[in-house]
């Protein structure tokens, strides 16, 4: 089940502050036009989170009502869920993504609240990591739908 796209946002070097825009460019060669991450981590050109998983972890920690851009994602999606399953297709606007995996919550989340990291790990809290397919504009109302729902593969190690 899809949502809409209720953020946008990118940084022009790595640790630079993030800048919302209001609509962007998406390529396959270059991810999101003027973010940094995109053309240098093929397999992370984009980033989506969505709001009710972002509030989940803002709630755990009990902390004030934090900017989503402090988790330095790419996308905010409002309403349904985000598959996490590597394979997954996803339509935003007129961009189809595809998921690459869970992003893994980094330690400069507890640079913007002690205690960040750990809770966006559980549930998916730190959304996922995408490609583009195919390119196109994106813009904040957007409507986002699921093309395809992978499962999300266990590991299991050995021992």
């Amino acid at each position: 089940m899809g949502g809409r796209l209720r953020g946008i946002a990118r940084r022009s070097r790595s640790r630079a502050p993030m800048e919302e825009v209001a609509s962007v460019m998406v390529t396959p060669a270059g991810g999101i036009d003027g973010d940094c991450k995109g053309a240098r981590f093929p397999r992370r050109q984009v980033t989506l989170i969505t709001s009710e998983l972002w509030d989940a972890a803002l709630f755990t920690l009990g902390c004030p009502a934090l900017p989503w851009t402090m988790r330095r994602a790419n996308l905010l999606m409002e309403g349904g869920s985000l598959p996490l399953g590597a394979g997954s297709r996803i339509m935003v606007g007129a961009a189809e993504l595809e998921v690459t995996g869970e992003t893994v919550p980094c330690a400069q989340m507890d640079m913007a609240w002690t205690g960040l990291r750990k809770a966006l790990a559980p549930d998916g809290r730190g959304g996922a990591t995408c490609k583009v397919i195919t390119g196109g504009i994106i813009a904040i109302g957007d409507e986002i739908r699921i093309l395809r729902d992978v499962p999300k593969r266990k590991v299991y190690l050995p021992g």
